[in-house]
């Protein structure tokens, strides 16, 4: 029996750091046109707990989609990669990497977990509830900014980073270039990246998954302007806002906002800043960019990485896709469902 190994985390954001950054982000997107704030403000114990009940709800496939394909082709994803070290970013509770983990203990190639997220106690808590469940692991966790801190990684190993969940999609172009050109500095040539992509498909169906029937996406939305009343002094009130979620096609992306009812005035206290929404103003919250196959073969491709394999979920709703940085010989092969389903893109 191997013997667990106390985890070990890595501070390289401080309370300090994530007050200058709200402060910074609330105030450059609430005197930006159209306003707008980042989506990474939903989630207090609150939000997450909401965001929970969405990934259970009839109408929001892709949580379940993705799992599924992790609970099918986990065995071949560490296979092909042939890691030894897996990197979540933007970790949270850790609840999928334990799929890929389970898989690299079946081969006998794990040897160390590194999540990075920027909540230390959920981390923290996660880091310790995988030592134990995991006798022999080196648990290496980080609290950081994956826009930020990549370089602070471990690099020793075969490492797999995973970017699941498909929150490469809540990045606009620029911050998706910049992201994945910052990965691809950091990763050697014996490492991997797995990523995790929403897919296009029919349009109401994708507005459904953010509007769903019983309100709770609409509940999650509004719950952004009682963290900023909490935390910078704001006195929106939620109940003035409509929630709206709408498919852009010029960008291919589902996008939610805030619509004000009526004329209103908000004083956000902590920036001295006094705001103005017209009567049907909209504040943007989230936007989710969904993909093609070719769309993110040739997005990865021209910022320097090779696609090895995809597979999609049944049904194509979701795609994992892994590849590595170019140079590494690469035989990409579209691996298919439960029941070898060939992707349509």
């Amino acid at each position: 029996m191997n013997p667990v190994i106390t985890p070990t985390i890595d501070v390289h954001l401080s309370a300090d750091d994530l007050r200058r950054a709200l402060e910074r982000d609330v105030r450059t997107g609430l005197t930006s046109r159209p306003k707008q704030i980042p989506p990474v403000y939903f989630y207090d114990d609150r939000g997450s707990r909401l965001f929970d009940a969405i990934t259970r709800l009839p109408e929001y496939y892709p949580t379940r989609a993705e799992r599924g394909i992790l609970e099918t082709h986990a065995k071949d994803i560490v296979s092909a990669s042939g890691a030894d070290v897996l990197v979540e970013l933007g970790a949270g509770t850790c609840d999928k990497s334990r799929l890929l983990l389970d898989a690299m203990q079946a081969n006998g190639s794990l040897r160390r977990f590194i999540p990075l997220d920027v909540s230390n106690t959920t981390l923290w808590k996660a880091a310790t509830t995988l030592s134990a469940e995991y006798p022999g692991l080196e648990v290496c966790a980080v609290v950081g900014d994956f826009h930020r801190h990549l370089n602070q990684l471990p690099t020793d190993g075969r490492r797999l980073f995973a970017f699941l969940g498909g929150t490469i999609g809540n990045l606009d172009p620029g911050q998706r270039r910049r992201f994945l050109t910052d990965l691809g500095a950091v990763m050697g040539p014996d490492d991997c990246l797995l990523l995790g992509t929403d897919l296009v498909k029919d349009r109401a169906r994708l507005v459904r998954a953010y509007d769903d029937d019983a309100g709770v996406t609409a509940e999650f939305n509004r719950n952004v302007l009682l963290v900023l009343n909490r935390e910078l002094g704001a006195d929106f009130d939620p109940t003035r806002f409509e929630h709206v979620a709408r498919w852009n096609e010029a960008d291919q992306r589902i996008e939610m906002w805030l619509r004000s009812v009526e004329y209103q005035k908000i004083h956000v206290s902590d920036l001295d800043l006094e705001l103005v929404f017209r009567s049907g103003e909209e504040m943007l919250t989230e936007i989710s960019t969904k993909f093609t196959a070719d769309a993110i073969r040739t997005e990865l491709g021209d910022l320097g990485f090779d696609v090895e394999s995809m597979w999609p979920s049944e049904g194509d709703d979701f795609l994992l896709t892994l590849a590595r940085r170019s140079g590494t010989p690469s035989a990409i092969s579209l691996a298919g469902g439960p029941a070898s389903v060939c992707l349509r893109s």
